[in-house]
């Protein structure tokens, strides 16, 4: 508002000169003090109009601000309001499982292409693991588990609150390997022995959580990961997919046997020791029964098996062949090779007979049996 002051000096000046120019004040004096008021008046009306702009600008930017916070809040309710619902949702699941159901078997349940007894099996959902039932037909579960979705008895699915209740004994942590390929240590630092290369996607078993270093359970052997490389969650045993052996012309029939008749005993249990095809195996145990099976004995030891057949590449393997593994050059585990670079083996006593990739963890050597 200065310059409108400025403004009135200088008009009240000029009415000055003009009066002693004249040399007429009293006539001038009347002049100047119109002159003035005029002036003067003009200077109050713009100086209303900008204090009412002021005002109206600050009612405008407080207004503003007041929507902002309104905003704010808004945002924040909703955000609130989804992060309730997500968790209502994770109370309201167990395992990543909505509808949950869990197998009651000894062993393990079949999963079917369709509801029926005879129809085709799609999957193995070994005893206690779980699955989440998506529909109910005629007796049957229609279920997801893993990679497997089938048809299962219904009779044999445990569900509703004791499978809640269940599921809370039978979980546990597994690590999730999140990068291509990782070292399982012999103990927790980058100084130690290197057990073996295990690749991405691999679950193993949580024996104890660190924040450097995660000790797990690689088939029947303990070692130490590193933390940032495995993500942890809480799972339930998962189904496992019905696989064949693929038929080839140099593939003998033979072997193609040994192959399939391994692949039949998929979701049986693990025991340590064990040489029992029904009531459980080791890893030596379980290609100790399927050579024997074939005209091939073997002793109860994955070490002591190396020592027989002979020896071919990785890139020679045919179905029926034996994979070892170990640390370094000690053999502690042993599989069945089935073709298409896949395995089937006694793996621990949490998944059982199962099959996975031959190259789940580096192999030592590779024996031809028959």
């Amino acid at each position: 508002m200065k310059f409108r002051f400025i403004k009135l000096g200088a008009i009240f000046m000029t009415a000055m000169t003009a009066v002693m120019g004249a040399g007429t004040v009293k006539a001038q004096a009347a002049s100047i003090r119109a002159g003035v008021s005029v002036a003067l008046a003009e200077c109050l009306h713009e100086n209303v109009k900008v204090a009412a702009t002021q005002k109206d600008g600050a009612k405008a930017q407080e207004q503003a601000v007041q929507q902002e916070a309104a905003a704010a809040q808004k945002a924040a309710n909703k955000a609130k309001k989804r992060s309730k619902k997500s968790v209502n949702a994770q109370e309201n699941t167990i395992c990543g499982y909505t509808n949950l159901g869990i197998a009651n078997v000894s062993n393990y349940l079949n999963v079917r292409a369709e509801a029926g007894e005879d129809a085709k099996i799609v999957g193995k959902l070994p005893a206690d693991a779980g699955c989440e039932i998506l529909d109910t037909k005629d007796g049957w579960y229609y279920i997801r588990s893993g990679k497997v979705s089938g048809y299962v008895r219904a009779d044999y699915i445990i569900t509703g609150d004791e499978a809640k209740q269940l599921a809370e004994k039978l979980k546990k942590t597994m690590a999730t390997v999140n990068t291509l390929t990782v070292y399982i240590r012999e103990k927790p630092n980058t100084d130690c022995t290197i057990l073996t290369i295990v690749t991405t996607d691999e679950e193993l078993e949580v024996v104890e959580e660190g924040e450097e270093w995660i000790e797990i359970k690689l088939d029947d052997e303990n070692g130490f990961v590193s933390a940032q490389y495995v993500d942890l969650s809480e799972e339930l045993k998962k189904a496992m997919p019905y696989t064949e052996t693929e038929r080839s012309a140099e593939v003998s029939d033979s072997k193609y046997s040994l192959a399939q008749t391994a692949l039949s005993y998929v979701g049986g249990r693990y025991v340590w020791g064990g040489t029992s095809l029904t009531n459980g195996v080791d890893c030596s145990g379980f290609t100790m029964q399927i050579m024997a099976k074939y005209g091939v004995y073997l002793p109860h030891s994955s070490r002591g098996q190396a020592g027989y057949g002979r020896s071919v590449s990785t890139s020679e393997l045919q179905p029926g062949d034996l994979i070892f593994y170990g640390s370094g050059s000690t053999i502690s585990h042993v599989a069945i090779y089935i073709g298409g670079g896949q395995i089937v083996h006694a793996s621990n006593s949490r998944d059982g007979i199962k099959v996975s990739n031959a190259f789940y963890r580096t192999p030592i050597c590779c024996r031809r049996m028959l």
